[in-house]
């Protein structure tokens, strides 16, 4: 027991070693290729300054580092376990009698700890270094409005309205919106307070608005109630959870929130008509992180701990990168048919992880008992 224990944190130390080794130079790679892109877009941009695309490009670092972490395990693992297998020490372990569960608990360990400390801690910093980022790319590489540029001009809405009924519900329809200096303002405007049972109380016309503080300021409101006419009402406020910044969050990509906002946001936008499923993805994604960690760790011990004595090592290996690029291939895949409504969230994030799991498992057995 006391040789198993030791083994496997031997193995472990090698494990972390390859694998952050490996993670750093993969991050640093495509950090290269992002530079170079971004200098590339401000080439047209004389007024653009090197300073500020060395400063985008390294506020992307932490969001890259967590994005490439599965391949990092993976590619880190082959080499530790062919490495180790190369030089007969599993080998050897496995003549004493140390089974491949018993040495590969400690590395599969480390790769889940990786795993948790990139979900809660790093991934939270890259959220906020990439929603950086984001600011100073729309502000110097970009043309346009900004987010909400690209919701056509107009604006939908869904939130609590109480004033008549303790659930009842208030839609908004602004066919015209802009932000200037932060003020989202809003034109040609149509509410419809609705109660429990989604029934029309009342609608409620403007031809302008803003946002301000918890609340829309409605210019000119008209009312008018089922069965009668408009009845003219001036300047109306209509109370809301919603702050500019959410509003445009709602329009950014979820990689600028942090894990642990994510929940309560998502709950902000299922209460305010906003689509939550590209953020309910990339939160079950992130919960899935350290299990696809593990996931990788085993997939890389299964296709490098052959004995280099049967040959094919170089074969395994190579089908070991593929497997791995073919879960990357397949999660994205998931992914997509998540963000257009055919697979639910959770469905779409665990799958490819646990499809991957058993694949490894599968492999390990084959390998251990034959």
């Amino acid at each position: 027991m006391v040789v198993s224990v030791t083994l496997s944190l031997y193995i472990a130390r090698q494990f972390v070693f390859s694998v952050v080794a490996m993670i750093a130079s993969l991050t640093g790679i495509v950090c290269l290729f992002d530079f170079i892109d971004l200098l590339r877009r401000v080439a047209t941009r004389p007024d653009v300054s090197t300073n500020v695309v060395t400063e985008i490009a390294a506020l992307h670092v932490p969001y890259f580092s967590v994005e490439i972490l599965p391949f990092g395990i993976l590619l880190g693992g082959i080499i530790c376990f062919w490495r180790l297998t190369r030089s007969s020490e599993l080998i050897v372990a496995r003549a004493a009698g140390i089974s491949a569960w018993q040495f590969l608990a400690g590395p599969l360990a480390c790769a889940m700890l990786i795993g948790t400390i990139a979900t809660a801690l790093i991934s939270p910093l890259s959220s906020a270094m990439y929603r950086r980022a984001e600011e100073l790319d729309q502000q110097y590489l970009r043309t346009g409005g900004g987010p909400l540029s690209l919701s056509s001009g107009s604006l939908w809405l869904r939130q609590a309205d109480s004033q008549y009924d303790p659930k009842g519900v208030a839609i908004l329809h602004a066919r015209g919106v802009q932000l200037e200096k932060g003020v989202l303002h809003i034109h040609d405007v149509s509410v419809f307070r609705l109660d429990r049972n989604d029934k029309l109380v009342m609608r409620i016309e403007s031809p302008d608005g803003i946002l301000g503080d918890r609340v829309w300021e409605l210019k000119s409101a008209q009312t008018v109630r089922p069965n009668e006419i408009l009845h003219p009402l001036g300047q109306m406020n209509l109370p809301t959870d919603l702050t500019v910044a959410r509003v445009q969050e709602s329009f950014s990509s979820p990689e600028t929130l942090s894990v642990w906002a994510l929940p309560s946001f998502i709950a902000l936008l299922d209460r305010s008509g906003f689509s939550s499923i590209r953020h309910r993805i990339h939160f079950q994604s992130l919960l899935a992180l350290p299990m696809l960690a593990g996931t990788m760790a085993l997939v890389a011990a299964g296709f490098s701990m052959r004995p280099t004595r049967r040959g094919g090592v170089a074969q395994m290996i190579g089908s070991g990168v593929a497997a791995g690029f073919l879960l990357f291939t397949v999660s994205k895949v998931a992914e997509q048919f998540g963000n257009s409504g055919a697979l639910p969230p959770v469905l779409a994030a665990w799958a490819p992880t646990v499809a991957g799991l058993c694949l490894a498992i599968s492999l390990l057995l084959h390998l251990e008992d034959g």
